[in-house]
């Protein structure tokens, strides 16, 4: 099958499952959660008046977390300016595809789609990430499986998109030990480097190399859960970091 193909019938697929998250409604919050959903709608409304000072991030610890959240939040940062939000996992679910699709939504419908911890969507952003393939284990270990092709759709002006096609290796860097609010975490460090084929040098823009992805992976080394990551969403976000602060 095609890896365009493949393509189109995740994106379909993914439409289906944030529209399905966007209906839902959850059980009450607790008050940190109403603290990091307030936080959250803060952040957004800051980045998209583009102006003003950030708001700051709320003093998180351990105890709090664990005495007071329920189900698994992660924090995203959109890397070039540092504005952050806290996502909740809405969806978790199989498909024809190796790998589990688990999709997070923040308060005001900000969707990210990960296969296996691997970014593959985007929507409520700015020129989202409409799909992307993904490299993952059919079992073991999240993250990136290996060397290959990796297909980006991303949106553009009136209701147009463009395909970029990377050609991706992925390096084990070692044992790297992590802190995430208290917890710290032995994880391997795998980089996964992705080059454009050709003209295509010009559409990477918000990577820092023109011609070149570069999506980091920390992942346990006993479990094989990612606990953080630093990933690309296209030319207008550029690279997110992604913590996940509780598991549920």
């Amino acid at each position: 099958m095609k890896m365009t193909s493949i393509l189109a019938r995740f994106a379909g697929a993914l439409a289906l499952l944030t529209g399905l998250t966007a209906c839902a409604k959850g059980p009450d919050k607790t008050p940190l959660e109403v603290e990091l959903v307030q936080n959250l709608r803060q952040a957004l409304q800051a980045r998209r008046a583009a102006r003003g000072e950030k708001p700051a991030r709320p003093a998180l610890t351990r105890a709090a977390l664990d005495a007071t959240v329920k189900g698994a939040f992660i924090e995203v940062t959109i890397e070039e300016s540092d504005v952050f939000a806290y996502l909740s996992r809405q969806v978790s679910k199989h498909d024809d595809f190796p790998g589990t699709v688990e999709v997070w939504r923040s308060e005001d419908n900000v969707n990210l789609a990960m296969r296996d911890g691997v970014l593959v969507a985007t929507r409520g952003m700015p020129n989202d990430l409409l799909a992307a393939s993904a490299l993952v284990h059919a079992g073991g270990p999240k993250g990136p499986s290996g060397n290959g092709e990796r297909i980006y759709e991303i949106a553009a002006l009136d209701n147009e998109s463009y395909k970029l096609s990377l050609v991706c290796q992925v390096e084990d860097l070692g044992v790297k030990r992590i802190e995430i609010v208290e917890l710290t975490y032995r994880t391997r460090h795998l980089r996964e480097t992705c080059e454009g084929r050709g003209g295509q040098a010009e559409s990477l823009a918000g990577s820092q190399e023109r011609n070149r992805v570069v999506n980091d992976y920390w992942i346990d080394s006993r479990t094989g859960r990612i606990w953080q990551s630093r990933q690309w969403a296209g030319p207008e976000l550029g690279y997110l970091r992604i913590r996940q602060l509780t598991s549920g």
